[in-house]
């Protein structure tokens, strides 16, 4: 496999509110860039903050994110972002319908348990 796979960008749109969601969590909170990296990082490279910081809104007008403005220390200042607990119960039954609904995909693409 690539190191820079090209995913569909319908299949980024579908898991990325609850992948920039799953970052904050395990930050305890995050910032936009960080975030971007972080992705990355996990194996979702090529997402820039043109995409991430829509999604961040998203989440935050949901009440899934609240955000908090810090003056940087010698740069520029950050919004720093942290999971509510309606955002942690949300990405718990999120994770766990995604989890469900690509092991059924996983099970017809393989043709497992396809009755015929």
């Amino acid at each position: 496999m690539s190191d820079d796979p090209k995913w569909p960008s319908d299949w980024i749109r579908a898991v990325l509110a609850p992948c920039i969601l799953q970052q904050v969590q395990t930050r305890n909170e995050s910032y936009g860039y960080q975030i971007v990296q972080d992705l990355g990082a996990r194996g979702l490279p090529g997402i820039g903050g043109g995409t991430v910081y829509p999604v961040l809104n998203r989440l935050e007008a949901d009440g899934r994110v609240r955000s908090e403005w810090r003056e940087g220390h010698g740069g520029p200042g950050r919004k720093f972002y942290t999971i509510t607990p309606q955002g942690e119960t949300w990405l718990s039954e999120t994770s766990g319908a995604w989890q469900e609904f690509t092991a059924r995909v996983a099970a017809i693409l393989t043709m497992e348990g396809n009755p015929a």
